[in-house]
């Protein structure tokens, strides 16, 4: 109520800074679906009204849908370049919540003033736990990642999860399948911790070609702690068995427990070469090493040039480990929410997601194959990701909604063009039918086009607990 009154004082001060006139808008909070103007002030959403209203500066929408900008939840690309492609696919709000950061403070310094779309990061417990262990952090690589760790590493690890919840960080990131080591024990304790928080954890499970096992530990851990638990990526998790997946998470949400899930809209990951999923990589066969991508170049890769660039290290692009039927399981489920697993940009490339997955899903799963209804695949892009969050982060309760009182960050697509464009081998391509991107009452995007000079991204970030200060040593109170 409060910020209902606070916008009608705003809507009061008309003509309003930027109106979107005569377009379709699709508000998933309210169950909105049609014609109206949308007045925007300081920021904020003023109004949303069948009314002719006038502002500073007018987006005629007309044959066009207003929604909701799109919320990412898991988007490791938080560079300049990245943001830039992530705006072009109607992106307000990229989150770095799978794998997480390292260090939670400067990661935000590093952004702050300086980011076209809202940012945010969990902090990592693949990073912490090599911290702990070694003093530094090799990332997703080394021997280190498949040894159980010593009660005084735990102790570490744990000490440093603490500290980035109270310095803010939205989640807690794991990467089982890249953490051989991590006993059930470690993860009871990181768990906890996250509880006591209120924030989720974001898990890309174990990988598991022959059962559950994987998603039933998450499960009981998320049971026995009362987390709130999201599981990464269902589709490349899950592969061709999504829809049994789907069930036990079903399942699991009708007995009591808070866990959640994910997708992107493609048939081929993309990962590290480097990691610890490839150790076998000698039992492939030529034609499956063929099927690689190098990200950096495009080229598939062969028994000569893997071991080279798995020592160079970096992401390549996976072969169709699953059926086009499943990963359309996945979209159109209505347990799902629409997430990209965006990478790096890797001189300019990177796996076509990055540039094309809320496109790809409103162009071929939505207007092509029908699989899903337009405000169902707008509500999966916003309002399910956005309340994930809200219990650790209540700002996200203006986020994901077009209501007066909710942010301006806004998205404006036609219907029967957007689609995404990039290809595996070709994948650094913007998609079609983003024609504005507002983030903040600020205009971002427009008529396809990135404003240069704007820079309205804001921190998605917790209340700040005990700031650590550099040079000193990090304790808790009472500790």
């Amino acid at each position: 109520m409060v910020f209902v009154l606070a916008a009608a004082a705003l809507s009061a001060q008309a003509p309003y800074d930027i109106v979107v006139r005569g377009g379709r808008v699709i508000d998933p909070e309210s169950g909105l679906d049609g014609v109206r103007n949308i007045g925007i002030i300081a920021g904020r959403v003023a109004a949303v009204t069948a009314e002719q209203i006038d502002g500073e500066e007018a987006i005629e929408a007309s044959g066009m849908v207003v929604a909701p900008g799109f919320i990412d939840l898991h988007q490791h690309g938080q560079s300049l370049e990245n943001y830039d492609a992530q705006v072009r696919d109607g992106i307000t709000t990229a989150l770095e919540l799978e794998i997480g950061v390292e260090d939670i403070e400067t990661w935000y310094e590093d952004r702050h003033g300086k980011a076209l779309v809202n940012y945010g990061a969990s902090i990592s417990h693949p990073y912490s736990r090599q911290m702990a262990m070694l003093g530094r952090n090799p990332g997703l690589a080394g021997e280190s990642l498949a040894i159980e760790l010593t009660a005084s590493q735990t102790a570490g690890l744990l000490r440093r999860i603490e500290r980035g919840l109270d310095q803010g960080a939205v989640a807690v990131g794991f990467g089982l399948a890249y953490t051989p080591g991590a006993t059930r024990g470690e993860l009871v304790e990181v768990f906890r911790i996250a509880a006591r928080y209120g924030a989720s954890c974001h898990v890309h499970m174990r990988t598991d070609h022959e059962t559950l096992a994987n998603l039933e530990e998450v499960i009981e851990l998320a049971r026995e702690t009362g987390v709130q638990a999201h599981i990464v990526h269902i589709n490349s998790s899950a592969r061709d068995r999504v829809l049994d997946y789907l069930a036990l998470i079903e399942r699991a949400q009708a007995s009591g427990v808070d866990i959640t899930t994910e997708a992107y809209p493609y048939n081929r990951g993309s990962t590290l070469i480097q990691s610890h999923l490839f150790n076998e990589w000698e039992d492939y066969t030529d034609e499956q090493l063929a099927q690689f991508i190098w990200v950096r170049t495009g080229e598939t890769l062969t028994r000569e040039t893997f071991p080279a660039r798995r020592h160079m290290g970096g992401t390549i692009i996976l072969p169709p480990l699953y059926r086009e039927e499943s990963v359309r399981h996945a979209i159109a489920s209505p347990l799902v929410m629409i997430a990209s697993d965006g990478m790096w940009l890797s001189g300019g490339r990177a796996h076509p997601r990055s540039f094309g997955t809320f496109s790809r899903v409103l162009g071929r799963f939505v207007r092509e194959q029908g699989a899903l209804s337009l405000p169902e695949a707008i509500r999966k892009m916003t309002l399910m990701p956005a309340k994930r969050l809200e219990r650790r982060i209540p700002a996200m309760r203006n986020k994901g909604r077009l209501r007066p009182g909710a942010d301006a960050d806004i998205v404006v697509f036609d219907p029967e063009t957007v689609i995404d464009t990039g290809t595996y081998s070709d994948p650094a391509r913007s998609p079609e039918g983003i024609r504005h991107v507002i983030v903040n009452g600020v205009l971002t995007l427009t008529d396809g086009e990135v404003v240069a000079s704007a820079r309205p991204g804001r921190a998605v970030r917790a209340e700040i607990s005990y700031p650590f200060v550099p040079g000193t040593t990090w304790a808790r109170p009472g500790q």
